[in-house]
């Protein structure tokens, strides 16, 4: 078959795509939005749909003959590189794939509807960060902390049996495990990657240990205990993915009367990045029924995304916003003219990489500066700490990734150990937290990642790392001052128009001139705590 024959087969394949990623993204957003079980079931039938067309074994055939084909055009090779990776996945028996499909749909029914409680009241997740943010109460502090745990009970076997069905899928596709099989497919090298996770916690680990000391040390004396006896609940967030404040200054008190709306609006304008098409599409705002998290969807590649968030006014969902927004920003300026396969980021790591330099931004003391306009008295106390803090936070959050990633692989490569236990094990070594007193309960299971979206983890990882790579090289090579239209031009063309155009670690060389690296990341949040 020549060029021609293979670009009119992508022509084909592109629109086909197309039309059931809107279908998928629009039953999606409505479920999120709404909770209903008839959404729920219209998005099971489309994903069937989806898994159906890329389980087409005369289809995959073809792409796989398509792709010895020596005449390629570069942005042909990558089309079929990338519909191989969608396929690859889905070259199961169909029923094996309506099964997985029909498992999902149960957790996403219980993670959109399921309500803690705390002394027989119904609390909401920002109910429950709130209280770990702010009370002094040891008992209602520990209460909130189980109950942001109690739907890790509801999902538990099901999520264990999820794991094992993919494990099986895997299996009839030649994967040792579903993990494997998703590292493939996502283009990354398994051993490459943890390697690298090896080399972070070995080079962070006396620096996180001496942040992790500081935190203890100020907790004991706010609580009248002593260090030995804090306990997870005893920190403002329910995993210690971030850090407790370290001032009594708090943004949430910018932060009323649609403000966050505002403030998001004008951090991207500063770049020339406009968002306001986005926000005026986005659901903000908490409801009853509706997905209590956030997230950002491309809604099918259009050049339209939008964002699902149960925002109230604080720095957690204020550094939420801004990482959200940056997904958005990314999606809407990727070049409209390029096919659907190649019309998305050149990866989730290169995403998550610009998600995360926004979302740092609630730590940056120039940000809140210019955008937050704090009182500056009652703010001068708080700047001062504010680079230490964002290494704390970076430091914090590093350890928490590292973690879930290596927790997650245990549990596709080794999935009948005693998981609850196991976790309470890692989370100690690695986060040097203290277990509850009963590690017995399927406190992991209540991430929601680990059963709705697996094996991702790794690529906010990455995403640091990148986040770091692209900061080093804007602040160096295009403008000091981040919030320009010289360093939002920059990310425009070199990052977001390139699309998938090519693979994220060429991208990330033709844009910071070298693949990814460590180095960045330590040099900006590491090296610099072996002082304190």
């Amino acid at each position: 078959m020549d060029a021609m024959d293979v670009e009119s087969f992508l022509q084909g394949e592109n629109k086909n795509l197309q039309e059931l990623s809107i279908t998928i993204g629009q039953a999606g957003w409505m479920v999120t939005s709404t909770g209903e079980e008839s959404w729920n079931d219209a998005l099971e039938v489309a994903q069937n749909e989806w898994k159906r067309y890329l389980s087409d074994t005369e289809r995959f055939a073809l792409i796989t003959k398509h792709l010895e084909n020596k005449q390629l055009t570069s942005l042909q090779q990558r089309q079929l590189t990338e519909l191989h990776h969608l396929m690859i996945n889905q070259q199961l028996d169909p029923k094996l794939a309506e099964r997985s499909t029909r498992m999902t749909k149960e957790l996403v029914d219980i993670f959109n509807s399921y309500r803690p409680t705390v002394q027989n009241q119904h609390v909401s997740n920002n109910d429950i960060r709130t209280i770990l943010e702010t009370s002094l109460d040891p008992e209602e502090r520990k209460q909130a902390w189980l109950a942001s745990k109690q739907i890790g009970k509801q999902v538990c076997d099901r999520a264990l049996q999820l794991i094992q069905q993919r494990n099986e899928e895997a299996h009839t596709l030649g994967y040792d495990n579903y993990y494997q099989m998703q590292y493939s497919a996502q283009d990354l090298d398994l051993e490459v990657v943890f390697a690298l996770i090896d080399e972070l916690l070995v080079q962070s680990e006396e620096p996180y240990r001496l942040v992790k000391q500081q935190i203890d040390e100020e907790l004991a004396q706010k609580f009248h205990i002593s260090a030995s006896q804090l306990r997870p609940w005893h920190y403002s967030d329910p995993f210690f993915q971030s850090t407790p404040a370290v001032s009594e200054w708090s943004m949430a008190d910018y932060l009323q009367n649609d403000r966050m709306e505002a403030i998001t609006a004008e951090t991207f304008q500063s770049m020339g990045l406009d968002i306001s098409d986005v926000i005026a599409r986005s659901d903000l705002y908490p409801r009853d029924k509706k997905y209590p998290y956030g997230y950002c969807t491309a809604m099918g590649r259009t050049g339209e995304p939008r964002i699902m968030m149960s925002m109230n006014p604080s720095e957690f969902w204020m550094s939420v916003m801004l990482h959200e927004f940056g997904h958005a920003a990314y999606e809407k300026n990727i070049d409209a003219a390029l096919p659907f396969l190649l019309r998305k980021p050149a990866h989730t790591l290169t995403t998550e990489a610009i998600a995360m330099l926004f979302g740092r931004m609630t730590k940056d003391r120039e940000w809140i500066t210019r955008f937050i306009k704090p009182e500056p008295n009652a703010f001068a106390s708080h700047a001062s700490a504010l680079r230490g803090t964002l290494q704390r936070e970076m430091l914090v959050s590093m350890r928490w990734y590292i973690t879930f990633a290596k927790f997650e692989r245990e549990l596709y490569e080794c999935p009948h150990t005693n998981v609850n236990e196991r976790w309470w094990q890692l989370v100690e070594e690695i986060q040097h937290l203290h277990a509850p007193e009963d590690t017995r309960y399927p406190d992991w299971a209540a991430k929601m990642h680990f059963t709705l979206a697996p094996v991702s983890y790794q690529s906010y990882l990455l995403g640091e790392l990148t986040a770091s790579q692209l900061h080093h090289y804007m602040m160096t090579n295009i403008s000091h001052d981040l919030f320009s239209q010289e360093a939002g031009t920059y990310v425009k063309e070199q990052v977001f128009f390139p699309g998938a155009t090519w693979t994220w670690n060429d991208l990330l060389k033709r844009a910071t001139g070298e693949p990814l690296h460590p180095k960045y990341f330590v040099q900006q949040f590491v090296s610099t705590h072996c002082k304190l």
